[in-house]
């Protein structure tokens, strides 16, 4: 299942995240998502669990996480248009 971690400090990187939801259950895969042109962070992220169950956790124990002063936005990613 895919999680959506939005209001990420732009410091943040794709080892951050994986570290950080690896606390609740298996990691498949953990990504920043960054600018095209600037290869900055934009301050969200994508973080694939490997199993519904443990991603239902992640979202509930990670929304609203304080992550280097900021509140993470955790919830089921929606799938793209």
């Amino acid at each position: 299942m895919n999680i959506y971690v939005g209001n990420l400090p732009f410091n943040t990187g794709d080892s951050d995240l994986r570290d950080l939801f690896s606390q609740v259950g298996a990691v498949i895969s953990a990504r920043v998502i960054t600018d095209r042109e600037t290869s900055r962070s934009r301050g969200f992220g994508f973080v694939e669990m490997s199993s519904p169950e443990e991603a239902k956790q992640a979202i509930q124990r990670f929304h609203g996480y304080n992550m280097g002063g900021r509140d993470l936005t955790v919830n089921e990613a929606k799938p793209r248009r």
